[in-house]
């Protein structure tokens, strides 16, 4: 149960987003309901993520695995199930995805360098952040240094979407309803 009405004032603004949302994606999200209650920060929210999805430095697989592996950290499960839902729209494999959460007991369903971009999320993502020099190091040999900046901002992107969802309470809004991606025990 959500710990804010996604009911929010029905303003111009959010007219134009919940039309939008259900012809993008086929349903209104929630976060934007919760953000609603405060215009300004559902425009500059709606704003960063428009920009953030013209990033293309960092492949897209590479990005929607970090993503995952955040949110996955996180335990919020409106993320992770928009998420699986979010490959399957990219063409991703979904059996990969399903992996994000324990991939550190799955290792051998990914490469070498999606095992470092997981581990880095999760560093990021930790309370006080655990990234080590040698990990941003050998990604920023890997990827380049424009990936890696990017890398770093779609996590703590992933790790805003994440923690205000869990705040605000939001759960799986059924995206996939076959979504079987399990929480991080």
């Amino acid at each position: 149960m959500s710990r804010i009405s996604l009911t929010p004032p029905r303003t111009l603004l959010m007219r134009i987003g919940a039309w939008y949302s259900r012809r993008r994606y086929g349903k209104v999200l929630d976060p934007g309901q919760a953000y609603g209650h405060n215009g300004r920060v559902l425009f500059a929210y709606v704003r960063l993520e428009q920009r953030a999805a013209k990033w293309n430095a960092l492949d897209a697989g590479l990005k929607h695995l970090a993503v995952m592996a955040a949110a996955a950290r996180i335990n919020c499960s409106w993320c992770m199930d928009f998420g699986h839902w979010e490959s399957v729209e990219r063409g991703l494999p979904a059996s990969k995805i399903a992996q994000v959460p324990r991939w550190r007991e799955r290792r051998a369903g990914f490469t070498e360098l999606e095992l470092l971009v997981m581990e880095y999320a999760e560093a990021m993502t930790e309370t006080e952040p655990a990234v080590t020099d040698e990990l941003a190091a050998e990604l920023i040999a890997r990827l380049g240094e424009a990936a890696f900046v990017e890398l770093t901002a779609v996590v703590a992107l992933e790790n805003m979407r994440s923690r205000a969802n869990r705040a605000f309470g939001l759960t799986s809004q059924g995206f996939s309803e076959a979504c079987e991606v399990p929480a991080r025990s």
